[in-house]
């Protein structure tokens, strides 16, 4: 799915656009047991709660992709015959009117899911008749492709909270108020079938994930049966440990910025572009920013060794590498943080055999809030306050 598929179906979620009329569900507490159960009629239900809980479903649909959002692909086995894609084939034609699918689904989903605490298991079934689209894109009201129905899960943490005061204000005395559990938004969550070029793809799901540097990857090898993606934080981290191995002593300053500097204008550049298809970059582009660089062909060889082990030699989405809002030098007792377009204003020397991080200033300068200024004495420069 690409992002204006993921918006087209986002939108859905309001109460005069959506054709959600129950939600289903499930309290598991911490020892993974069924607590309660229950189906809510969205009909009977007043216009906040509505909104409220399709708020909650909506979240699962949230987040960028390659981030919180990843596709999970079926392999052609499991779509012909397999436990896994059967139960939520089985889900979506029932409309999850069948209680013994959705029991099995509960189930699966228990045996799969490590949470801390209690959690509430969400699952809604959506048709929707999708319109044409005329050639500029627009929406025609005169006739649809064909009607999208699909299913939304959402495994959303239970908390409870502590007991305080409160103000009751018809009585107009301060009383106390007891613990209670509050719904969280969504932890994980998944959209099956997937809804790729505006059609169900019963091949793929999407999947969705708050934190992105835990992806619950036992609850997809459970339910999905197929290898999760990687974090995107650990992406992050992985590449890191990469560029440092491989490049060893061409590892410097300057190739860093120069790749940071890179791998930040092409999320621009598909930021200003409003393309939906999701952002990727190859191994072989990245070496050759490494090369631009001066790094030398066998480090950058070994470079993509380490790539293809780590990634599997596929294409990566730059944001997921690299932090493009920020640019920081670090150091055991000093942290710099420079914006990613000044990042040439920070450069590392040697000077009588010992590392230096240089930052030239452009304007003023303050230390703990306190304007200072550069006086010369005896040739070297001191900071002074003003």
């Amino acid at each position: 799915m690409n992002e204006k598929e993921i918006a087209e179906i986002r939108r859905r979620f309001q109460p005069q656009r959506s054709n959600i009329n129950l939600v289903h569900g499930c309290y598991v507490n911490t020892q993974g047991e069924i607590v309660a159960q229950f189906t809510q009629s969205l009909a009977t239900a007043s216009e906040e709660e509505v909104e409220s809980i399709l708020a909650v479903l909506k979240r699962t649909l949230s987040g960028t992709l390659g981030k919180q959002l990843n596709d999970i692909v079926f392999e052609t086995q499991q779509v012909v015959d397999s436990d896994e894609h059967r139960l939520l084939m089985s889900l979506r034609d029932s409309k999850l009117k069948d209680e013994g699918i959705v029991q099995a689904f509960y189930q699966r989903v228990i045996e799969s899911i490590q949470m801390e605490g209690p959690f509430l298991i969400l699952l809604a079934h959506d048709a929707y008749d999708v319109p044409y689209r005329a050639k500029d894109g627009a929406p025609n009201p005169d006739g649809s492709c064909e009607v999208y129905s699909y299913i939304l899960c959402g495994i959303c943490p239970v908390k409870e909270t502590k007991p305080a005061l409160r103000y009751d204000v018809p009585g107009s005395v301060i009383c106390s108020r007891s613990a209670d559990w509050l719904l969280s938004p969504p932890e994980v969550g998944f959209l099956f079938p997937a809804f790729d070029d505006r059609s169900a793809n019963i091949y793929n799901a999407l999947y969705y994930t708050k934190n992105t540097a835990e992806n619950h990857g036992e609850f997809v090898q459970g339910l999905f049966q197929v290898e999760p993606p990687m974090p995107a934080d650990l992406q992050q981290e992985t590449f890191r440990e990469i560029l440092a191995e491989a490049l060893e002593e061409d590892c410097n300053y300057h190739v860093i910025q120069e790749l940071h500097g890179a791998l930040g204008s092409m999320v621009e550049e598909h930021k200003a572009s409003k393309r939906s298809e999701p952002l990727a970059i190859s191994k072989g582009a990245i070496r050759q920013v490494l090369e631009s660089c001066g790094v030398g062909e066998e480090k950058a060889a070994a470079f993509e060794e380490q790539y293809d082990q780590a990634f599997g030699g596929g294409a990566v989405n730059p944001r997921n590498l690299v932090d493009t809002k920020e640019f920081m030098v670090r150091t055991p007792s000093v942290t710099i943080k420079v914006d990613p377009e000044c990042s040439d204003l920070v450069e590392t020397r040697m000077i009588e055999g010992r590392k230096y991080i240089l930052v030239r200033v452009d304007g003023g300068v303050e230390v703990n809030g306190v304007n200072v200024r550069f006086d010369q004495e005896e040739g070297e420069e001191a900071l002074q306050p003003e």
